[in-house]
C-alpha cells in the first residue's frame, strides 16, 4: 500500500538492479539546505542568460494555459512513501521553482520547462473520459474510462507511485476496477509500477488485459542488462543523481522531474500489436494501435481513438526534442524514422485530431494546435538527420558536427522543439555515429592513445601544471570555459591528484552546466564538477531485480549477460562443453567456452559434452534475481549435474563482479 506524508526528512535512497536486470539511478538523494558559496554564476553566464531571455518567445504563454486545463485535484501531501515509511517521491524538492525568481544558474528556457513540470495531481484531459495523474513520477499516468472499468495508459516506474495515481483518481473519480493497461513503449519508467495497480494473477485469469507492441518483452529486458553496470554508473550523472534538487542542482528532467524511487515489476503482455495498424475494442472503447519502431523506443506505438478524435502520441511526441542519444547509454535511435513516423501519424490521424496526449509533460488541444506541435516535431527530427547528413557529406566529421550543425531559427522559436532532453551537441553526433561510426576519417584517431597516456605528454609540452594553471584561470575569467576545459582535463588525466587543476576543471563544469539547456547536458556537467571536488558518490552493491523481471530475462540472455563477465585474459585456453536443460519449459542450450569466450545457443544438445545439467527454469530465478548461485543451487539438490561438475568451478573462477561505482572522471575515487 501507499501512503502520503507532508514531513520531509533528508535521506538516501539508492535504487538499481543486479547485473541481470534493469539499471536505475535513484531518485531521491541526502541533502541539506544548498548552498553552494563562491559557486554563484559568472558575469559571463549572467550575460548568456539575459540574452536568452531577450530572444526567446517568452511571450507565447499557451504551454502554462494547457499544462493547467482540466486540473481536477492534488493529495494533501507532496510526498509519497513506500510500506516501509521510506519517501520514493517528493514534489517538494522543488518549490524552489514556484515563485517568481529568475535563476542565472539555469538556462531561461529550461527554468521554463521545468516549471511547466510542476503539475501534480489528476487532470480532466476529456469531460468523463480521460485522466491524467502527472507529477507522480517521471511520466504519467494516463486513464482512460471504458465501459466498465479503467484503461490505463503506462503505469509509471514504481509499485509505490502507480499505487498512489490510481488512489487519486478513484478517490475523486470514484473506484473503478482496472480491465486493460497499456504499455506504450519498453522503458521501465512506462511498465515498471504495474504491480501497484494489478496482479498477475488477474492478468493470467483474463481479468485484465495487457496490450504491448511488438518486441516489448524482447527490448524491456534487453536494453539495460548486457551495459548495465556501467548505465547504472552513467544515469546517475545524466539523472542528476549526485546533485541535490536547488538552483543551483539538478531542476528538472525535460520530460519530468525525476525518476522516483521503490520497487518496480513487469506482467508479460496479454495481447501484442504485431501489425503497422490495429484496431481492437477495450472494454468497449475502440482504439487504433501505431506501432512506430525505431523511434524513441525500439518497441513503441501510438494510439488513435476515433470516437472521441484523440491521439495518443506515446512518448514520440513531448514537449521537448528527446535523445537520439542518451547520455547513460543505449542504442543510437534514427531520427528520420522517427519523423516519418510523426509523419505518418499526422496524416493518417492529425488531420482529425482535437486532443493530442502524451505520456509526459502535458496534453495539447485544438486541431491547429496539435498539427502546429506534430509538425514541428517531425521537422525538428527530420532536420538533424538530413542536416547533418548534408555537413557530414562534405566533410564535417563527428568530431566537429556538434559546433556546426545548427537548429533553424524557426524551430528555434517553437517550444515544442527546444532541446530540453536531448541536445544539438549530442543528437548531431550521434546522427554520424549511426551512419558513419566514431571513426573521423584521420588515422591518428583511428587507434588513439588512452587519455591518461596521452595527458602527461601534452602536459610536459605545455611547459607542466603551472603555465595550464594560469592559462585556464585567464580562460576561466574571461568565460572561455570550453577552451579552460580542454587544456584542464588533460591536466587531470595527467596528474589525478592535483586538488588546485580539479576545483578548478570542477569551476568550469559548474558555468557550463549551468548554460546548457539540455537538463541531461546540465546534470552532467554539474554532476562531474561535485564528483571532481568531492569524489564519486559511494553506491551501493547492486541486488536482484523483481521476480516478475527475472522471469523476462530469457534463458539465453542471461548466459548472454554471464558471458560478458568473463575475463577472457583468464579464459583464455579454457575450454568445456555444458548442456543446460530447463524441463519445465523444454529448453536445451549448448554453453561452450571456447577462444577465451563464453557462447550459448538453443535447441541442441552436444554428444560428448563434459557436463549437462538439468534445472528448473524457475529455480534460475532465483540466480538472475542475485538470491544465490547456480553452483549452490545445484549443490541443495534443486537440479542435478551429470559429468565433470568441476567445469562450474572453471567458468566461476573466470567471471568478475563489477564495480558499481567505477570511476568516470580521474582522480575521483
Amino acid at each position: 500500500m501507499h501512503c502520503i506524508r507532508s514531513a520531509v526528512k533528508p535521506l538516501l535512497l539508492t535504487f538499481c538492479f543486479g547485473l541481470s536486470g534493469l539499471m536505475l539511478p535513484s531518485a531521491l538523494i541526502a541533502q541539506a539546505h544548498f548552498n553552494p558559496k563562491g559557486f554563484e554564476p559568472s558575469a559571463t553566464t549572467r550575460a548568456l542568460q539575459a540574452q536568452q531571455r531577450a530572444t526567446l518567445p517568452f511571450e507565447d504563454e499557451r504551454d502554462f494555459e494547457e499544462s493547467r486545463r482540466g486540473f481536477l485535484a492534488a493529495p494533501a501531501s507532496r510526498q509519497i512513501l513506500g510500506p516501509g515509511g521510506n519517501v520514493v517521491w517528493d514534489m517538494s524538492r522543488y518549490d524552489f521553482l514556484l515563485g517568481d525568481t529568475e535563476f542565472d544558474s539555469i538556462h531561461p528556457s529550461l527554468q521554463r520547462q521545468a516549471t511547466l513540470n510542476m503539475n501534480f495531481g489528476l487532470y480532466e484531459v476529456v469531460p468523463d473520459f480521460i485522466y491524467q495523474v502527472r507529477g507522480f513520477d517521471l511520466a504519467n499516468m494516463t486513464l482512460v474510462k471504458g465501459e466498465t472499468g479503467w484503461i490505463l495508459f503506462d503505469v509509471l516506474l514504481t509499485s509505490q507511485t502507480a499505487a498512489a495515481a490510481l488512489a487519486l483518481a478513484n478517490e475523486q473519480l470514484g473506484t473503478r476496477p482496472v480491465k486493460a493497461i497499456v504499455y506504450s513503449h519498453s522503458h521501465v519508467d512506462h511498465f515498471g509500477g504495474v504491480l501497484g495497480v494489478v496482479s498477475e494473477a488477474d492478468v493470467l485469469a483474463g481479468t485484465v488485459q495487457v496490450i504491448a507492441p511488438v518486441g516489448f518483452m524482447q527490448e524491456a529486458v534487453s536494453e539495460n542488462v548486457y551495459a548495465g553496470n556501467a548505465m547504472s554508473r552513467r544515469s546517475g550523472l545524466q539523472y542528476g543523481r549526485v546533485i541535490p534538487q536547488s538552483p543551483f542542482g539538478q531542476v528538472d528532467s525535460a520530460i519530468g522531474k525525476a525518476l522516483a524511487a521503490g520497487t518496480t515489476g513487469l506482467i508479460a503482455p496479454s495481447l501484442t500489436i504485431t501489425g503497422d495498424f490495429e484496431e481492437h475494442v477495450v472494454d468497449g472503447i475502440r482504439i487504433v494501435f501505431q506501432n512506430t519502431p525505431g523511434t524513441e523506443a525500439p518497441a513503441e506505438m501510438n494510439a488513435w481513438f476515433p470516437d472521441s478524435k484523440v491521439f495518443w502520441a506515446a512518448e514520440n511526441i513531448t514537449a521537448t526534442i528527446h535523445n537520439i542519444y542518451t547520455l547513460r547509454g543505449a542504442l543510437v535511435r534514427d531520427a528520420l524514422q522517427w519523423s516519418k513516423q510523426i509523419n505518418e501519424a499526422l496524416y493518417r490521424f492529425g488531420q482529425d485530431a482535437e486532443v493530442m496526449v502524451s505520456s509526459h509533460n502535458w496534453p495539447r488541444w485544438g486541431n491547429a494546435r496539435i498539427r502546429e506541435v506534430m509538425r514541428a516535431q517531425r521537422d525538428a527530427y527530420a532536420n538533424l538527420n538530413n542536416q547533418v547528413l548534408f555537413l557530414a557529406n562534405q566533410g564535417v566529421t563527428i568530431n566537429e558536427i556538434h559546433n556546426e550543425y545548427k537548429v533553424p531559427m524557426s524551430l528555434q522559436q517553437q517550444w515544442s522543439v527546444r532541446q530540453y532532453h536531448g541536445s544539438e551537441m549530442h543528437n548531431s553526433r550521434a546522427v554520424i555515429n549511426r551512419y558513419l561510426g566514431y571513426w573521423d576519417g584521420n588515422p591518428a584517431t583511428l587507434a588513439p592513445v588512452s587519455p591518461d597516456e596521452s595527458a602527461p605528454l601534452y602536459v610536459e609540452m605545455m611547459g607542466g601544471a603551472a603555465p595550464i594553471l594560469a592559462r585556464a584561470r585567464e580562460l576561466h575569467a574571461a568565460g572561455e570555459y570550453r577552451l579552460a576545459m580542454e587544456i584542464l582535463n588533460k591536466l587531470v588525466y595527467a596528474e589525478p591528484g592535483n586538488a588546485e587543476a580539479k576545483d578548478l576543471l570542477a569551476a568550469v563544469f559548474e558555468q557550463l552546466g549551468y548554460q546548457y539547456e539540455s537538463a541531461s547536458m546540465r546534470n552532467v556537467f554539474l554532476g562531474a564538477a561535485q564528483e571532481l571536488r568531492n569524489g564519486a558518490p559511494p553506491v551501493g552493491p547492486p541486488r536482484g531485480t523483481s521476480p516478475s523481471l527475472a522471469r523476462a530475462m530469457t534463458t539465453s540472455q542471461w548466459w548472454d549477460a554471464t558471458a560478458i563477465r568473463v575475463d577472457s585474459s583468464i579464459a583464455d585456453g579454457m575450454a568445456f562443453t555444458i548442456n543446460f536443460i530447463t524441463p519445465d519449459t523444454g529448453q536445451r542450450f549448448i554453453i561452450e567456452m571456447s577462444g577465451g569466450t563464453l557462447t550459448n545457443i538453443e535447441g541442441y544438445e552436444a554428444e560428448t559434452a563434459d557436463a549437462t545439467i538439468t534445472l528448473d527454469r524457475s529455480e534460475l530465478d532465483r540466480v538472475i534475481m542475485g538470491q544465490t548461485t547456480l553452483a549452490e543451487l545445484l549443490q541443495s539438490g534443486a537440479g542435478s549435474v551429470q559429468g565433470n561438475a568441476g567445469v562450474l568451478q572453471k567458468l566461476a573462477s573466470v567471471l568478475v563482479d563489477f564495480d558499481p561505482g567505477f570511476e568516470i572522471m580521474p582522480g575521483t575515487r
